[in-house]
C-alpha cells in the first residue's frame, strides 16, 4: 500500500496514472498494482489502456481503463470523475502523459509549441486541479509529476520539450507549497532517457540508429539507458508513506546525466 487510509477504511488505495498505455506509465500502473492498489489506467488509446488494465488485473489488482486526452479540460475531468465513480476516492495522481518533439527555436512553429505545452504542462495542471479537489475533501493525497532530465538542463534541439518539463518542475514546487495545508504532497521525478517505445522510435528515425543509441548511453555516467521499471519504482517511492516527509522534491533518475 502507498497511502494510509482513513481510520476504519478497509479498501485499497486508489491510484490514477495518465499515459499508462505504454512505457513508464504502464510500468508505473503495474508497480502500484503489484502492491495491491486499485489503479485507473488512463491513455488516449483505448486499446493500449485495455492492455495495461489486463495486466493490472493479472497482477491481482482492481482497475479501470479510461480512454481520454488529459490535455483537454473535458478529458482531464472525465479521467478523475471516472476514477472516483468507480472507487469512491482518489489517493494518488501520477501525471505521466506527455509528448516529445524535437526542434530549436527556428525549427519550432507555433503549432508544435502549443501541442507540447498543452499535453506536457496544461494536462498535468488540469488533472491536478480536479484531483486535488477530491483529495482535499477526503483529507489528503499525493501527486507525482513525471518531468525529465530536460527539465533540469537544456538539451539541444528540443526547445518546447525542455520548457514544458522545466515548467513541470516549478509546477511541482508551487503545488507543494500551496497544497500542503490540505494534506496533499506533491513531488516530481525527472527520468533520464529510458528504453521505452517512444525512445526506441526516436532512435529508429535517426540517420544512424546504432550510433544514436550508443550516444544516448555513453553521455551518462552509468553508461546505459534507464528501464521503465526503474522509473516506476521511484514514482512509487515518492508516493509512499516511506517518503511521507517529502513534498516539493525533485528526484533525478537519469544515470548521473545531470550530476555532470
Amino acid at each position: 500500500m502507498v497511502w494510509t487510509l482513513r481510520e476504519g477504511a478497509v479498501e485499497a488505495p486508489v491510484v490514477l496514472v495518465t499515459g499508462a498505455g505504454k512505457g513508464i506509465g504502464q510500468a508505473t500502473a503495474l508497480a502500484f498494482a503489484a502492491r495491491g492498489n486499485r489503479v485507473a489506467v488512463v491513455s488516449r488509446s483505448a486499446e493500449a489502456a485495455e492492455e495495461t488494465l489486463r495486466r493490472v488485473r493479472a497482477a491481482g489488482a482492481e482497475g479501470i481503463a479510461v480512454a481520454v486526452d488529459v490535455g483537454t479540460p473535458d478529458g482531464a475531468q472525465r479521467a478523475v470523475r471516472a476514477t472516483v465513480d468507480a472507487f469512491g476516492r482518489l489517493d494518488v495522481l501520477v501525471n505521466n502523459a506527455g509528448v516529445y518533439r524535437q526542434g530549436d527555436l527556428l525549427e519550432t512553429d507555433l503549432a508544435l509549441w502549443e501541442e507540447v505545452l498543452r499535453v506536457n504542462l496544461t494536462g498535468p495542471f488540469l488533472c491536478a486541479k480536479h484531483a486535488a479537489a477530491v483529495m482535499a475533501r477526503q483529507g489528503g493525497g499525493v501527486i507525482v509529476n513525471v518531468a525529465s532530465e530536460a527539465g533540469l538542463v537544456a538539451i539541444p534541439r528540443q526547445l518546447a520539450y525542455n520548457v514544458s518539463k522545466a515548467g513541470l518542475v516549478m509546477f511541482t514546487k508551487s503545488l507543494a507549497v500551496d497544497l500542503a495545508a490540505r494534506g496533499i504532497r506533491v513531488n516530481c521525478v525527472c527520468p533520464g532517457t529510458t528504453d521505452t517505445p517512444l525512445v526506441q522510435e526516436a532512435v529508429r528515425r535517426a540517420a544512424d540508429p546504432e550510433a544514436a543509441r550508443r550516444r544516448l548511453e555513453t553521455i551518462r555516467p552509468l553508461g546505459r539507458l534507464g528501464r521503465a521499471e526503474e522509473i516506476a519504482e521511484a514514482i512509487v517511492f515518492l508516493a509512499s508513506e516511506s517518503c511521507g516527509y517529502a513534498t516539493g522534491a525533485v528526484l533525478a533518475v537519469d544515470g548521473g546525466y545531470t550530476a555532470q
